[in-house]
């Protein structure tokens, strides 16, 4: 049984940092692609990072690339989502998702797995 669980939400002022861990089990996470995805209030969920089956492809969303990193650790089954210089229109709930797609597709509907989402809010 396939399931991803967040962890590493919480409130930070701006300028602050923060790593989110997706723990996942069921599926080996080298042959799944992995994203993460974040809605905020009032906001249609949005992708900020993705990362292709195999690890060789990585995008992120325009608003956080160069603040944004996302990786894996296939050795703990878990993926990541390192966060710095986090501005207020960054909050949200913050999603991992996965799919045995070559590449997670940005239209959050398509992909198969996610976890019940962690919440970060950034203050000013």
């Amino acid at each position: 049984q396939v399931q991803l669980k967040e962890s590493g939400g919480g409130s930070v002022q701006a300028g602050g940092s923060l790593r989110l861990s997706c723990q996942t089990s069921g599926f080996i996470i080298s042959v799944f692609c992995m994203a993460w995805f974040r809605q905020g209030p009032g906001l249609e969920r949005e992708l900020v990072a993705r990362i292709t089956r195999g690890g060789g492809n990585i995008t992120y969303a325009d608003s956080v690339r160069g603040r944004f990193t996302i990786s894996r650790d296939s050795s703990v089954s878990k993926f990541y989502l390192d966060m710095t210089s986090l501005k207020p229109e960054d909050s949200g709930v913050y999603s991992c998702a996965a799919d045995p797609a070559y590449f997670c597709s940005s239209d959050s509907s398509l992909l198969s797995y996610w976890g019940q989402g962690t919440q970060v809010t950034v203050s000013s």
